[in-house]
């Protein structure tokens, strides 16, 4: 079988080549942006793997010999999951590379929120020495995390923020209690909404859109905090990259919502008390975006899933995983069920 990487902006595919290399597989890598550069470069390939670059039904079925998508990363929102399944072709992506970074990430940017780090390293550098602008603070005992998506990244985030002693309510539709996650009390999205001091958010976007607009925020404390920690292709608030990848040429379909206006509106008339952000709407954020002026909004810029070790890993399981396929075993991240 033949590999062909669609599309990749890595500064390198070395641990890819030397994978290929080992298994004597075939590979090439292609810069594909829209579905006319996949069918006219991509005929000869069996296994791709993709980063960015549209696998519609159109493409799919235009390309005969293909078998099998690995996707670099978790989501897989530019893959068309039901046109593979009919054509019989494996879908593939790596959920678990960036599992503890996330859930690293939005453990520090609760923590900065909620012990008003950021707000105070401003306000004691440019204004004065005094404590009481932070004033309230509350015991992490005295709080409830309401973790909406207990997957993964959602459980890892919960054990972490369960340690640091905060009481931990969750809310997902197929979660299955653990040993480890016991601790965790299911909730309804209403209760997850009406009780939480902090609401930290790892679901998928497939279903729930909007869950959280200007009637969720109205119906939040005033003193809670909301943040969004979903991985690529898994936004709440809007599918990831779609205006970076539209700027830079790529055919992306992604779905406009409300939701981030409406997280505006809520921080400007201080309906909830602030909220932190790894991914938004439109990637990268322009600097004139109304949400940037809100002094109670952390962001960071959609780094969440980094490291050098999971950057690493990313590249080492989708080289292993197409390997597998070609070799005839039985892949290990399957996204989609075959006949």
């Amino acid at each position: 079988m033949k590999v062909i990487i669609t599309d990749c902006d890595h500064t390198s595919i070395d641990i890819e080549k030397k994978i290929f290399n080992e298994a004597n597989l075939e590979f090439e890598l292609k810069q594909c942006k829209t579905e006319e550069d996949l069918i006219n470069q991509c005929k000869d390939g069996d296994i791709f793997i993709n980063q960015y670059a549209p696998i519609t039904r159109k493409v799919m079925e235009k390309l005969p010999n293909l078998k099998m998508v690995v996707r670099y990363g978790v989501g897989v929102n530019n893959v068309d999951i039901g046109g593979a399944t009919d054509l019989g072709i494996q879908i593939c992506n790596v959920p678990d590379y960036g599992t503890n970074e996330v859930a690293d990430q939005a453990i520090a940017m609760m923590m900065a929120l909620v012990r008003k780090v950021v707000i105070m390293n401003k306000y004691t550098k440019e204004v004065k020495w005094d404590y009481t602008h932070s004033i309230p603070i509350k015991r992490n005992s005295e709080m409830t995390v309401g973790v909406v998506g207990l997957g993964r990244i959602g459980c890892n985030f919960a054990q972490k923020a369960h340690y640091l002693g905060f009481n931990i309510i969750g809310y997902d539709p197929y979660y299955k209690e653990k040993e480890e996650t016991k601790f965790i009390i299911p909730a309804t999205i209403d209760e997850i909404i009406k009780k939480s001091d902090i609401i930290s958010i790892h679901c998928p976007l497939d279903g729930n859109k909007n869950l959280f607009d200007a009637t969720a925020f109205k119906c939040m404390k005033k003193t809670a905090y909301i943040k969004l920690f979903a991985g690529l292709g898994n936004q709440l608030f809007q599918y990831a990259y779609g205006q970076y990848l539209l700027q830079q040429g790529y055919a992306v379909r992604y779905i406009l919502n409300r939701s981030s206006s409406d997280l505006d509106e809520a921080l400007t008339n201080k309906e909830i008390a602030g909220a932190a952000l790894d991914c938004v709407e439109f990637e990268p954020m322009m600097p004139t975006s109304p949400l940037l002026k809100h002094e109670n909004l952390i962001i960071s810029p959609h780094m969440g899933w980094y490291s050098e070790e999971a950057a690493l890993e990313l590249k080492h399981k989708v080289a292993e995983e197409a390997v597998r396929f070609a070799s005839g075993e039985r892949v290990h991240y399957p996204v989609n069920k075959l006949k």
